[in-house]
């Protein structure tokens, strides 16, 4: 199924390296918070599901979930999340390339942190896509447009880290103690993220029985991606979140971040449950 553009237009703009304008699709006025990854964003869910269908072999009900994705989609974010999967369901090596390259230009519309993370990997997929097309000057530029995309991460922040620890501005996060979510494994690292609500989640999720609370931080050192999270389910690092072996300085606390339901919370907690069953690892 093709997007609803013209994609001929779209390829053409593209290689020539002209802006693209798309008269069938106008995005609704949205603000930037509703521009970043959002587990409970209803595209995301839905996006979730079709991977959960894939990884059980239902190519064709995954196809369908992100179909609907992409026709319920509202913004430009949205649209890039849905059309990336939609790529990767196509065997036309064509339909392919045009689905990726969709998704190239709303991730560089939308241009945050959470699409630009995921550049790399939509450069190396349309890549090896001319590849397969024997296009082979093609190929070489987007191979090497994946590799400038790829660098030390640049978002400023502000940064968060969520606890059940009772801390104070000043206080240090350090590396070196047990995981959160296996008390086997010792630390090598100190986890945060650039969304509150990512930190919330971490916080009510983490061992204790104390207050569930999300310090804004700031990190002393170099940091880099979170090689947990990063081009796994999702393309690049759309939950923005990273790791550092240096401190983590707390600044402040925020207290205005969404709080999990107990049903949300209990379906979280028996997603862990059941990581650990199947013997894999969250460490963060």
């Amino acid at each position: 199924m093709r997007p609803p553009i013209d994609v001929h237009i779209l390829n053409r703009c593209f290689r020539k390296g002209l802006p693209f304008k798309n008269p069938r699709y106008r995005p609704q006025s949205v603000t930037s918070s509703e521009m970043e990854f959002n587990p409970n964003n209803s595209i995301v869910k839905r996006c979730l599901q079709g991977m959960n269908m894939e990884a059980e072999g239902n190519h064709e009900g995954a196809r369908k979930l992100f179909v609907q994705a992409w026709n319920e989609a509202t913004n430009d974010f949205e649209k890039y999340l849905a059309a990336y999967y939609l790529a990767r369901q196509q065997t036309d090596v064509s339909e392919k390339l045009n689905w990726f390259e969709t998704a190239l230009q709303l991730a560089l519309k939308t241009d945050n942190h959470s699409t630009s993370s995921a550049l790399p990997s939509i450069y190396s997929n349309i890549a090896r896509c001319y590849e397969n097309l024997n296009e082979v000057d093609s190929a070489k530029k987007y191979a090497q447009l994946a590799i400038s995309a790829t660098s030390n991460p640049t978002d400023k922040g502000p940064f968060y880290h969520g606890t059940k620890a009772d801390l104070k501005s000043g206080d240090l996060l350090t590396a070196g103690f047990n995981s959160n979510y296996d008390s086997t494994v010792v630390m090598n690292h100190i986890y945060f993220t650039a969304l509150t609500n990512g930190a919330g989640l971490a916080a009510e999720l983490a061992a204790g029985d104390g207050q569930a609370r999300v310090y804004i931080v700031e990190p002393t050192g170099s940091f880099e991606s979170d090689p947990n999270v990063t081009d796994k389910k999702f393309p690049g690092n759309p939950t923005r979140s990273y790791r550092s072996s240096a401190p983590l300085k707390i600044v402040g606390e925020v207290t205005d971040w969404v709080r999990l339901t107990p049903e949300e919370l209990k379906s979280w907690r028996d997603k862990l449950a059941k990581i650990e069953q199947s013997k894999g690892r969250i460490v963060n």
